[in-house]
């Protein structure tokens, strides 16, 4: 993949996507990739996570049992290159210590990022603030 066009795209990403179709924000940078070619990839935990956090909604009675079928089916669809790279955990691990994250799991979308040497876009402000310095890219408007 050409690293120019593809981009890093966290689980908060896709869940503001596929839940907030009102959402100009991540439509426009949505449709901004599409037009453009963009490659979206994610480590291969990103549908375990849209999963359970659709699963989150539903089971706080926020969402429908339906609404969270039709956005997991469309969340599945979505053009995105899952990366399953053994060398990741490693790098997440260490990522997780070096920010003190509460969890492995957003270490490891930066972990992918940094490897590929590609942005990370993600829609959660709290990751954002606890990574810095490190850049990654805010989905502004949607918190």
């Amino acid at each position: 993949m050409n690293k120019s066009t593809t981009v890093c795209v966290d689980a908060s990403v896709i869940l503001r996507y596929v839940l907030q179709p009102e959402n100009t924000s991540i439509q426009k940078l949505w449709k901004k990739w599409m037009a453009e070619e963009v490659n979206l990839v994610a480590p291969s935990l990103l549908f375990y996570e849209v999963t359970n956090a659709l699963y989150q909604q539903q089971r706080n009675n926020i969402l429908s049992a339906e609404t969270i079928w039709e956005t997991l089916e469309l969340s599945l669809e979505l053009p995105i290159t899952l990366v399953n790279e053994a060398n990741l955990h490693v790098k997440a691990r260490e990522i997780a210590m070096r920010y003190n994250l509460p969890a492995t799991y957003d270490a490891h979308y930066l972990a992918l990022a940094e490897w590929m040497e590609i942005d990370l876009w993600t829609a959660d402000l709290r990751l954002v603030n606890s990574l810095k310095p490190f850049k990654v890219k805010w989905v502004k408007g949607i918190e």
